[in-house]
């Protein structure tokens, strides 16, 4: 067994220790920080503009690129994504000329110099748009940016199965895609039902032999812990399965159910969903199971396989986060095309129109559809940094943190030092002179651990987010 797989073993065997009533508690995931909750009104399209604008023609930085596709032909109980439910094609066609106004319009505050090294198209359901359509949105997309070539190049794109073909697979390959994300969600027939989402395991395997076949870099699994009708059972035999298919890189989300913020979730009866007691027995079969398989767990519910770029970059200190994932990659700025996406740069966050109507409405008018979003102040900054040493290292470098923006980290975090010693007390984390390290046992907990330095969390409404177990 490797050194990463023993290390995920113990992990897994330190679930056991983690009492759920003390730390199955609401809290974000930290795609971001702060969260989009902390995005305001006031935030708009000047704001953004002057912040590109200073960038454009002075940095030859690369870019990231990420394209919303709304779109989905049935609706799956459990998603929380922004999507639109519609049978009528019509519909991807009228998405894509306004896709086009935008795109038009956000290059403009960019320029051409800047290598476009992370594109990734998500949903919805990003292969709703027929195959013409997606031919035609990487055009426009490299007319307007510049594409990179190169292999070390992060494009991917948002797999349902039941969309896709071999030939499908080959045409997105010969468009420059090089990693492919599969929805799998669970194998479990009668899990499938109750989340309305039925795929058979032999679809998944057709797919996943095509995409070998068509050397994509890449193939990733999303799978979700926490569903209605899931058990221990049936969860032993969705990862028997999943590891015959062997996928590079997986990533095995807790259900949030949150069916007051997101109508489909309540056609699930809250009866039929596993107890946080037995969501955390289920996170242990995962660790144990993926851990024999030879998978490195590296944070976030995502694992990979122990020669996966993502390990080598943790091992080495250099993995980085976004909206996007974990990547070795990371453009500084990353721009956000579609209906209600999310712009990430240097200074601020900026998201667009959540409507449609609203978001073509905007574009209709020539102008961008930023809605809302956010400028980082110093404090942001720091507890930024923080919160993503803390999830892409698995530790907080104190003195690196202290040098690099001239603070005393515990005069500065003074109001966090006494959850820090409750945390180390629970074996959480352990504190050291220069380091705050993640332990074993604090690793499953890292959304919690993360939490303490979260400067808004007081002022949040908790319902807004899923349990972090």
């Amino acid at each position: 067994m490797s050194n990463h797989a023993s290390l995920t073993s113990a992990n897994a065997s330190h679930c056991g220790l983690i009492k759920p009533h003390k730390y199955d508690v609401t809290g974000p995931r930290y795609t971001s920080y702060p969260t989009a909750l902390q995005f305001q009104a006031n935030f708009g399209c000047n704001e953004y503009r002057q912040e590109l604008l200073k960038q454009k023609g002075s940095t030859i930085a690369p870019l990231s690129l990420y394209v919303h596709i709304p779109f989905c032909h049935n609706i799956c109980y459990y998603c929380a994504c922004n999507k639109i439910v519609t049978r009528d094609h019509s519909a991807g066609r009228r998405y894509l000329s306004y896709l086009a106004k935008e795109i038009s319009l956000q290059a403009e505050l960019v320029g051409l110099q800047r290598t476009v090294t992370q594109l990734h198209l998500g949903g919805g359901t990003p292969t709703f748009l027929s195959d013409a359509e997606l031919t035609e949105l990487m055009h426009l997309l490299g007319q307007h940016f510049k594409l990179s070539d190169q292999p070390s190049r992060e494009y991917s794109i948002e797999i349902d199965p039941r969309t896709v073909n071999s030939d499908r697979l080959a045409l997105l390959r010969g468009l420059g895609f090089n990693r492919l994300s599969f929805g799998v969600q669970d194998f479990d027939h009668e899990v499938q039902v109750a989340i309305n989402r039925v795929q058979p395991f032999n679809t998944l395997q057709v797919l996943t032999d095509t995409a070998r076949l068509h050397q994509f870099n890449s193939l990733s699994f999303d799978l979700i812990y926490g569903l209605p009708k899931q058990s221990l059972h049936s969860l032993t035999h969705t990862l028997a399965q999943v590891i015959e298919l062997a996928p590079d890189r997986i990533a095995f989300y807790n259900y949030a159910h949150l069916p007051t913020r997101f109508s489909s979730q309540r056609a699930i009866d809250r009866q039929a969903l596993p107890t946080a007691e037995q969501r955390l027995a289920m996170l242990a079969l995962i660790e144990t199971t993926l851990s024999t398989a030879g998978y490195c767990h590296i944070g976030m519910d995502h694992f990979v396989k122990p020669d996966d770029e993502l390990a080598i970059a943790q091992q080495e200190g250099r993995l980085q986060r976004n909206f996007q994932g974990y990547s070795t990659c990371l453009a500084p700025d990353l721009i956000g095309l579609g209906v209600s996406s999310i712009s990430s740069l240097a200074h601020s966050y900026a998201q667009n129109e959540k409507d449609l109507e609203r978001y073509y409405e905007r574009l209709d008018n020539q102008q961008l559809a930023i809605a809302r979003g956010l400028t980082l102040s110093h404090d942001d900054h720091i507890r930024r940094q923080v919160i993503s040493q803390l999830i892409c290292n698995r530790q907080l470098n104190i003195k690196q943190l202290e040098k690099q923006f001239q603070i005393d980290f515990k005069q500065y975090f003074n109001d966090c030092l006494e959850t820090l010693k409750y945390l180390q007390k629970d074996g959480l984390i352990l504190m050291e002179s220069d380091k705050i390290r993640v332990t074993l046992k604090g690793r499953p907990l890292l959304r919690n651990i993360c939490m303490t330095f979260d400067n808004y969390l007081n002022h949040d409404s908790q319902s807004h987010y899923s349990s972090t177990l």
